[in-house]
């Protein structure tokens, strides 16, 4: 496996030189094109082009971000191409148009049965951000594919502004598009894994009243008005401050001090007081609020590094001899840990790139939902606030 990294911004245009592609002539294989950017920069189409010349074969998949990763870097209204060129994988892609299904769990079945089953590994997904239930995309991906095969991705972003996401797609950038990458072939080793770092606070609130990810109830009272009471002077900001403050939502089954699922919002309903959020909130869960801990977000992010090391050596110690050293790491984490991290957001990209060491290319965005198992063994689900790590080495 060969990585290469171009950034664009708009003092500097591309770093380095966008160029042919001669690395994917040498290796005779078509690579894989990732491609993070600022929505406006993608939706107008003009970089997408220049990438597309320079990489005419090459699968092209992205989506709009609440900023880039590029290596230890988190960079804003910028685009990061990272160019992967496998020399013992094989890759197929399918997308879907969210408009054209019945809902999103039947998207994530129908992409699922548009990817080969046979020798197939791994699944990554890149979805719009704004108009998908991810927790029933994810089921309908699990349901459709074969027993063993994870997924891991995200949900597009759009900084904090939650108006449009897009997806990069066959025909470009574009809205209300999901798209997947199917990896081949048994020479890949794959980690992954999900970390969060929050800190919970406050009575755990039975979900008296909620549909998909629409919670309208929280101990029979509106949860709108119940959720601003907690945030005081931060109700304003809603819905971009309730980045800040998600719940963790945990099964009806599960004992007190039991670890859910973290949702955040993605918007608010004043004329009913419902709330929705990426993805599902059980009716009969119990739900409760959570706020920043600085130093358990970045000891979150470093823990998920840690995790992929364990399950494939993908680790590099500080870029050791190990064949299996991650030489790639998909990094996805959510847009609340950049608002809450502020100026130390790097500090969490730089604990994973400490764990992996420096042979690993870090490549990634800031989303509004991450897509993983939180370790190996565990199911894949919709996570909030996580740090994601997806690592990549080819034997």
């Amino acid at each position: 496996m060969k990585v290469e990294q171009y950034t664009w911004t708009s003092v500097d245009g591309w770093m380095p030189q966008l160029r042919a592609a001669d690395l994917a002539r040498a290796c005779g294989v078509v690579p894989l094109v990732l491609v993070f950017g600022a929505t406006e920069l993608l939706a107008e189409g003009e970089h997408l082009g220049e990438i597309r010349r320079a990489f005419p074969s090459g699968y092209i998949v992205g989506c709009s971000t609440a900023g880039e990763i590029s290596g230890a870097r988190v960079l804003d209204d910028s685009i990061v191409a990272t160019v992967i060129h496998f020399e013992h994988t094989q890759l197929a892609t399918a997308e879907i148009d969210l408009a054209e299904t019945r809902g999103s769990f039947d998207a994530g079945m129908k992409l699922a049965s548009r990817l080969d089953p046979h020798g197939l590994s791994h699944v990554l997904v890149i979805s719009d951000g704004l108009n998908v239930n991810g927790s029933e995309l994810v089921k309908g991906l699990v349901a459709a594919l074969p027993s063993g095969v994870r997924v891991t991705g995200g949900l597009s972003a759009d900084g904090a502004r939650f108006q449009k996401t897009v997806v990069c797609c066959d025909s470009g950038a574009r809205e209300k598009k999901v798209k997947v990458v199917g990896f081949y072939g048994n020479r890949l080793k794959i980690g992954c894994a999900s970390m969060g770092g929050w800190d919970t606070f406050g009575p755990d609130r039975r979900v008296t009243r909620a549909k998909g990810n629409v919670l309208y109830e929280l101990d029979g009272q509106p949860a709108l008005d119940l959720y601003k009471t907690y945030l005081g002077e931060h109700a304003q900001g809603l819905p971009a401050s309730g980045l800040l403050f998600p719940l963790c939502v945990r099964n009806a089954e599960s004992t007190e001090g039991v670890v859910g699922v973290v949702r955040t919002i993605l918007a608010v309903n004043e004329a009913d007081g419902s709330m929705t959020f990426a993805g599902d909130i059980p009716e009969g869960s119990y739900a409760r609020l959570m706020r920043a801990n600085f130093d358990g977000l970045i000891d979150g992010a470093q823990g998920a590094a840690q995790a992929t090391c364990g399950e494939s050596g993908a680790g590099g110690g500080g870029g050791g001899g190990d064949l299996h050293a991650a030489q790639l790491a998909i990094l996805i984490s959510c847009v609340g840990r950049k608002l809450v991290l502020k100026q130390r957001v790097e500090e969490e990209v730089e604990a994973v790139q400490d764990v992996l060491g420096e042979r690993a290319v870090l490549a990634g965005f800031y989303s509004y939902g991450e897509i993983s198992p939180f370790t190996a063994t565990a199911r894949c689900e919709l996570h909030n606030q996580t740090m994601t790590v997806t690592t990549f080495s080819e034997r």
